[in-house]
């Protein structure tokens, strides 16, 4: 699927791998809505870029607001191509530390916004894509989840975040085989240590360190390199049911 001409809905849009996102699909020729609960940063993106995107303030989680979110792709750009799932929280704490057990409320609210926030978007996307004419090559959707190289190598304190990323790597080959007859797609993005807002308030010293724990190139991965995974995942057609990793072949280790 070519990015121009197509409509998007990127959630977490307004920052970091979803603001890159969306620069890159208006640069290709594309539509976005950037779906975010950041308002101030979400309507200053959508300025920026004029006509090819409008900004809805939504959560991931509340059905009724990305709908509303959906609604706008097709009253506005006429109608859905491409959903790309950036939203997320991270979430720290041992399941007991010190005799203390994990408060239930931060583990339920990882899966409530990484896992449940995803399937939630990625449904009402889809049911949307459904009523697409298919391209040439059959196809009327693309979906782009992101998960975490925490799925596969979570670190002490990160049994939340990681058990959410799971769940999202998980859904990925169900989800692609359930959409398969609607011509449908979908691909998951694992990043490893991104350079992302989620990491801007740490110190240049403890950045360059995480850094130099990728292999090669020892440094932290961009917004940009993921948005341009995405790119490549929209264009190629064959790309269906995978988990990918972007971590510069980093494997994270128990701290």
């Amino acid at each position: 699927m070519e990015v121009k001409g197509t409509a998007a809905i990127v959630t977490g849009g307004a920052s970091g791998l979803g603001e890159a996102c969306v620069r890159m699909l208006v640069n290709g020729g594309g539509k976005v809505v950037i779906l975010d609960l950041v308002e101030d940063a979400g309507k200053k993106l959508a300025e920026e870029l004029g006509d090819s995107a409008i900004f809805v303030m939504a959560d991931v989680t509340n059905e009724e607001q990305v709908q509303a979110a959906v609604d706008a792709a097709k009253n506005n750009f006429g109608g859905l191509h491409i959903c790309i799932n950036c939203a997320g929280i991270s979430a720290i704490g041992k399941i007991v530390n010190k005799g203390v057990p994990l408060p239930l409320d931060q583990f339920t609210r990882a899966i409530d916004v990484n896992l449940t926030g995803t399937f939630n978007v990625s449904r009402l996307a889809a049911a949307a894509m459904t009523a697409n004419e298919p391209n040439e090559k059959g196809e009327r959707g693309v979906i782009i989840n992101t998960a975490s190289v925490a799925a596969f190598e979570g670190q002490i304190g990160q049994i939340a975040y990681a058990a959410s990323k799971g769940g999202v790597v998980s859904m990925t080959l169900v989800m692609a085989r359930d959409l398969s007859r609607d011509g449908i797609r979908v691909v998951t993005i694992a990043p490893g240590i991104m350079d992302t807002p989620m990491l801007a308030g740490l110190p240049d010293k403890v950045r360059a360190s995480l850094g130099q724990q990728v292999p090669f190139p020892q440094r932290l991965g961009t917004p940009a390199e993921y948005a341009d995974l995405a790119k490549c995942v929209i264009e190629n057609g064959y790309l269906n049911g995978e988990t990918i990793r972007l971590d510069g072949a980093m494997r994270m280790g128990m701290r």
